[in-house]
């Protein structure tokens, strides 16, 4: 299925190609927006008139700097930062750093696009932004990544706050580059403002939750999906993609939820468990020793691992993608649907191709798409703003229940508006549109800003 832009967002599709030259990813994102958006101009057409899409489609302000760091043996290394402040309209631009060797302009652009409605859908009072630079934090010491770190928020600190703009982790970043960018705008500012950045370590700021939040949250859309269905995750064959953060806590709530993970993967290749992935030996290998997920074959004869492997290949009937933009593909999709999958959550951003979404529509399965179905890890990111800021902190208990409730009312309002703009099921659309919505009627109420 190839979706034809509406007459009245066409126009405004090539004013974002002439005005971005070259930032395909951020292209598509805004493509995937746009498709939904030709119904919302006509039952409001002051978006229309006050030019609610073309003023989105610009960010607010685009910060890029250099950054230059000295490695372990005194050689002097420049890597390139950047900040997208997209859009405030709802609250303080919210959305993390990236440090990957892919990143540059488009690749930032298209995350802060996505965080702009995926923070609207939270209903939390959050912007959108986002940020990083294409160091490869990959084979560095920790003495390396620290005074990168400190270099990178020497620029940084002028132009976030917690009332301005509040970075969190993203691939790349975890509690270890949090820790050195915030105890560097600490030493800069001579200010403990907690809620400047999210992911903290427990002991000082951080939020319970957090390091499971967006794995947990997609899952838990996934589980309301099913229900919609009349059906659970219980017994379900699963493949998640990636071994990072997002990919095994959402083992982790699969297991929870009793369904079997029999796959997941890295950057070199993938690894087919068909009794169940060993979750704490997975957590060991990635989170304490930062070693590669072929090791894990070496603990269990029976699993099997595939350099350059494909795990959409492998069959499932629940499927996440938890790795990065456009890793399945039109081709992944199909081998998808004929193995028996019947439900995608997407646990990265992006990481289907068009190809494969209008597949997965077309197959009527239930597919969730990143900016509603990943949202939890931003959501939680708010959770632990609201504890900085009142001096607070939650237990782990009632912060995953502030999660699995925000989970459940994001799908109840994307549900409801593909419904109420007559495509039911349609996730994508229905997500598209409420987070549009809430965002051009603030928009709309601060005048022309």
């Amino acid at each position: 299925m190839t979706v034809t832009l509406d007459e009245k967002v066409s126009p405004i599709y090539q004013e974002v190609l002439a005005r971005n030259p070259g930032e395909v990813e951020y292209h598509q994102a805004v493509r995937e927006v746009l498709e939904s958006l030709g119904p919302v101009l006509s039952k409001y057409p002051e978006f229309r008139e006050y030019k609610i899409i073309e003023r989105i489609c610009e960010p607010e302000r685009q910060i890029i700097f250099r950054v230059p760091w000295q490695d372990d043996q005194g050689r002097v290394h420049i890597n390139r930062g950047f900040r997208v402040e997209f859009n405030s309209a709802l609250g303080p631009y919210k959305g993390g750093l990236r440090f990957h060797p892919s990143v540059y302009l488009g690749i930032i652009k298209f995350l802060g696009f996505e965080q702009i409605f995926k923070n609207s859908l939270t209903g939390m009072p959050i912007g959108g932004g986002k940020g990083g630079s294409d160091f490869d934090p990959k084979g560095k010491s920790d003495s390396e990544i620290m005074r990168f770190c400190q270099s990178f928020m020497i620029e940084l600190y002028r132009h976030i706050g917690e009332n301005t703009d509040v970075p969190a982790g993203d691939i790349g970043v975890g509690g270890r580059e949090i820790g050195y960018m915030f105890g560097q705008y600490k030493r800069i500012t001579n200010k403990y403002e907690a809620g400047v950045l999210t992911g903290k370590g427990l002991t000082w700021g951080g939020s319970l939750v957090r390091t499971e939040a967006t794995g947990y949250g997609t899952v838990y859309f996934v589980e309301e999906m099913l229900k919609a269905r009349g059906d659970s995750l219980e017994g379900k064959v699963c493949t998640v993609s990636g071994s990072g953060n997002v990919a095994i806590y959402a083992i982790e709530k699969l297991f929870h939820l009793g369904a079997k993970v029999v796959a997941c993967s890295d950057s070199n290749g993938v690894l087919f468990h068909e009794k169940g992935i060993d979750l704490d030996l997975l957590k060991q290998l990635k989170e304490v020793e930062r070693r590669r997920v072929r090791d894990y074959a070496s603990y269990h004869s029976d699993a099997v691992y595939t350099e350059n492997g494909n795990i959409w290949d492998i069959p499932c009937q629940v499927a996440l993608p938890c790795a990065t933009q456009n890793e399945l593909t039109g081709k992944d999709a199909e081998a998808l649907v004929k193995n028996g999958c019947i439900a995608v959550g997407e646990g990265a951003n992006m990481p289907t191709t068009p190809e494969g979404v209008s597949v997965f529509l077309d197959a009527k399965i239930a597919y969730g798409p990143a900016k509603a179905a990943n949202a939890g890890g931003v959501a939680t990111s708010a959770l632990e703003m609201q504890q900085n800021a009142s001096r607070d902190s939650w237990s782990f208990e009632h912060t995953e229940k502030r999660l699995h409730e925000i989970m459940i009312n994001i799908h109840k309002n994307v549900a409801e508006t593909a419904m109420e703009f007559g495509t039911p099921g349609n996730l994508v659309n229905g997500a598209n549109i409420a987070g549009f919505i809430k965002v051009a009627k603030a928009m709309l109420a601060m005048g022309l800003v």
